[in-house]
């Protein structure tokens, strides 16, 4: 990878070359065009330099006594700290299965002796350029992600420390609709009633948001052996109440075990089996099919319903925090249980997507690697 901290010097060039003529002529045209340039007779001593400090470039020639071209560059692929230095194959062979080769060995370039001093100076620019742009975009995805961690971690604070406060609040409305309903009048009850069930909504969105963060804190634990099975048990457990009230039909067979974190794979699967008895038509009962299907190292579940369906140019944008769709409008929630599911298959390295059709139900697939 090339150093930021040479962003403001000359990009540093180092030439492998057993000829010194050779090395001549090439560090006099680089170091013309302003070029930091350093020379290496040998595939030892270059990769010495190398790891020693990386260079921005290498230009590298192929037939050398020793350690030709090929094997310094594969071994420098090989390594994590030079990995990623460009090298540009410079060589008298000018066969293509020599170039094939090079390429094939992490070259990014070649170019064949004898060579044009304007063609050579236009390739390294290029790569050049290539390396600040990907070093550009490394810096703002690591800037990207700082934010977004104390961006989530901002969101799990302010959800904690909301809920003391509208906690006092309903309980107090609470207390005055049990302890004064007898001498309020119909304004007062229903102004006390609109503050309960506003509260209660604003309880459910904190309580998700808590989920959403809590979901990303989890990024960098080492994952356990977690039995599926277990893990639907307590969402059943949990969810008891509601599938009795719903009359819902759930059908499942043996689920594996697979690598994760249970807390996490209880929220998923309570998430979405409680979206699935949720969203169905009314006076229709709803029907939950869990199935799963190995796929080599990973395992692929669906959870399938017969809701009401998710249209087709909604299906992309469900998984986005606070997304509803049209079909769901009439429905209590906060849309922030299915970005909260994504967040949880991406911790576990795996997909999340679903298909569905209007009025006919919707599945959601999953990957989860197994145990």
């Amino acid at each position: 990878m090339v150093d930021s901290s040479k962003d403001d010097l000359r990009d540093d060039i180092l030439l492998v070359d057993d000829t010194p003529d050779n090395l001549r002529v090439l560090s006099a045209m680089l170091t013309n065009k302003g070029y930091e340039v350093r020379k290496a007779l040998n595939g030892q001593r270059a990769i010495a330099s190398v790891q020693s400090d990386p260079p921005d470039l290498i230009l590298l020639d192929i037939r050398m006594p020793g350690m030709d071209g090929y094997a310094v560059c594969q071994q420098l692929k090989s390594d994590p700290k030079t990995c990623d230095v460009p090298i540009i194959f410079i060589s008298a062979l000018d066969d293509a299965l020599d170039k094939v080769k090079a390429f094939a060995v992490g070259g990014v370039d070649y170019v064949t002796k004898p060579f044009q001093e304007m063609e050579v100076l236009a390739r390294i620019e290029h790569q050049l350029c290539i390396q600040r742009l990907k070093q550009q975009l490394l810096q703002h995805n690591h800037e990207l992600a700082r934010s977004n961690r104390e961006l989530e971690q901002f969101a799990h604070v302010v959800s904690h420390d909301l809920q003391q406060p509208l906690q006092s609040i309903t309980g107090f409305a609470k207390l005055m609709l049990i302890k004064y309903q007898d001498q309020l009048d119909a304004t007062a009850l229903d102004y006390l009633n609109r503050i309960q069930v506003s509260g209660d909504r604003m309880q459910r969105l904190i309580q998700d948001l808590l989920a959403y963060s809590k979901a990303s804190l989890w990024e960098y634990q080492d994952m356990q052996a977690v039995d599926l099975n277990g893990v639907l048990q307590q969402v059943l457990e949990n969810l008891d109440s509601t599938i009795k009230h719903s009359q819902a039909s759930l059908v499942f067979d043996s689920l594996p075990t697979v690598m994760g974190y249970e807390t996490q794979l209880i929220q998923l699967f309570q998430n979405l089996i409680g979206n699935a008895i949720k969203f169905v038509a009314p006076g229709v009962k709803p029907e939950v099919e869990i199935s799963c299907l190995s796929q080599g190292e990973k395992w692929l579940f669906q959870i399938h319903d017969n809701g009401v369906g998710i249209d087709a140019q909604s299906l992309e944008k469900i998984f986005d925090m606070f997304q509803r769709t049209k079909a769901t409008q009439g429905y209590s929630g906060t849309g922030i249980g299915l970005a909260t599911c994504k967040k949880i298959i991406k911790n576990h390295g795996g997909q999340l997507w679903a298909t569905s059709q209007i009025d006919r139900g919707t599945t959601f697939h999953f990957t989860v690697m197994g145990a």
